[in-house]
């Protein structure tokens, strides 16, 4: 389990459109890595249009935003343009991101056991650290609580 202070774990995914990205390389600039389990479904849709409408307030604090899914290319191309959404989604196909945040968790629905994503956020700070972590997310209301943490950083 990660913690504050800790160093953020290190990856490299492809983004929606189709170019690797290493997190490393955005050193110098807070990020705001949230994951959500699926495109275009109803929380996550929620959660993805406030990050978009509150986009010009991150822009202007620097603040790189990354939505994370098991999701691939295609489905994150379709959601981005459906939604307009104005940040970068990344492609974790083999969950090895979120297995590295320890995201991928055993979920219910129903009685029903399988495993997901477990709705959380993390904020990175410029130096690679992650300053705030926020666990099974509530999507409506998120993106302005992302937003106070950032400000305080």
């Amino acid at each position: 389990m990660l913690e504050l202070g800790a160093a953020a774990p290190d990856f490299t995914v492809l983004t929606d459109d189709g170019t690797p990205l290493t997190l490393s390389s955005l050193r110098g600039k807070p990020v705001v890595l949230y994951f959500y389990p699926k495109d275009d479904t109803s929380g996550c849709t929620v959660e993805a249009c406030e990050f978009r409408d509150m986009f010009p307030r991150f822009d202007s604090s620097k603040a790189v935003i990354l939505g994370v899914s098991p999701d691939d290319v295609k489905s994150h191309v379709k959601f981005k343009a459906k939604f307009e959404l104005p940040f970068t989604l990344l492609a974790d196909t083999e969950k090895v991101v979120a297995m590295a945040y320890d995201v991928w968790k055993e979920k219910s629905m129903y009685g029903k056991k399988y495993m997901g994503i477990e709705r959380t956020t993390f904020v990175i700070d410029a130096k690679g650290t992650i300053a705030q972590i926020f666990n099974k997310v509530k999507p409506a209301g998120h993106a302005a609580e992302v937003m106070h943490a950032l400000q305080s950083l």
